[in-house]
């Protein structure tokens, strides 16, 4: 059925201080945004992720948001994409395919998804005679994107071509001043830490990425164990009997369960309208 207000043109009238002009429709404007979310390779799995559902339990998630909002607010005009870093669990690749979708759906962005494996074996199987594309063919779209969300940086197996792959993408966009969201599990620790950015990426990256994203920690707990929505006392409860939990990093055995005395100890404070959860685990990923 033809659109009811442009009849399918694209176009509709408007009266602007008393004269006619003529505007995109909202219809034009949908069928933009379905066309380039599609595009933009988001996984089924986070195709749900939108700003205004993402769970922030602790300041950190609340000020990562704050700076996601901020971003699409900007764009394009943004001096900084962002870097989320933290544990398994915290929020990173929500928010990052959330801030992804508004932007295109608020500013037309061309954007563009990857997990990093993924992109890696993409780029790697280009190599087998038998794959008709090439590799600038696959790294074009990721090298061009106005704003490319790389997920879980840092995550494939150390090597000297991953080092060469990724520092070609990051140094371009970085050459170009485009927009890259990045998320990952490794910690800004010394470069001899096995868990830390410097080490598994090299120093030279770490450095581009120092200037050309603002790095954002987040801490809390792991949605993906509690499941949507947890209460205070799940949270509290999570803490003191998951091996996930900072605080029992590092113990042979589970701690005993949560006691009234350490649902006390998250007794929740209001800030901003919001409770905080007062959360213990110190540093994200440490």
């Amino acid at each position: 059925m033809p659109c009811a207000i442009c009849d399918d043109t694209g176009w509709k009238t408007i009266e602007v201080d008393g004269v006619s002009r003529v505007a995109r429709c909202d219809c034009w404007h949908q069928r933009s945004f379905e066309s380039l979310l599609k595009n933009a390779r988001i996984p089924r799995r986070y195709l749900h992720c939108e700003l205004s559902n993402f769970e922030d339990h602790t300041d950190s998630q609340r000020r990562a948001l704050r700076l996601a909002t901020r971003l699409v607010d900007q764009f394009p005009v943004v001096d900084k994409g962002l870097l989320f870093h933290g544990d398994n669990g915290v929020g990173k690749t929500h928010l990052a395919v959330a801030l992804m979708k508004e932007a295109i759906r608020r500013k037309g962005a061309r954007a563009i998804f990857f997990e990093t494996r993924d992109l890696l074996k993409l780029v790697r199987d280009t190599y087998n005679n038998q794959v008709e594309a090439t590799e600038l063919e696959v790294l074009r779209p990721v090298l061009e994107a106005e704003l490319l969300v790389l997920d879980d940086i840092g995550a494939e197996k150390k090597s000297e071509w991953v080092e060469e792959t990724l520092g070609l993408i990051v140094n371009t966009r970085y050459s170009e001043r485009r927009v890259t969201v990045f998320t990952t599990n490794l910690t800004d620790a010394e470069n001899t830490e096995p868990n830390s950015l410097a080490l598994q990426l090299g120093l030279r990256i770490r450095s581009r990425l120092k200037e050309m994203c603002e790095w954002v920690e987040i801490a809390g707990p792991d949605t993906r164990e509690l499941g949507p929505h947890p209460t205070h006392e799940d949270i509290a409860r999570w803490q003191e009997t998951s091996p996930a939990s900072p605080k029992n990093r590092g113990r042979g055995h589970l701690p005993p369960k949560s006691t009234g005395q350490a649902r006390a100890q998250l007794k929740p404070r209001e800030r901003d309208g919001k409770a905080d959860l007062k959360w213990p685990g110190g540093r994200a990923g440490s």
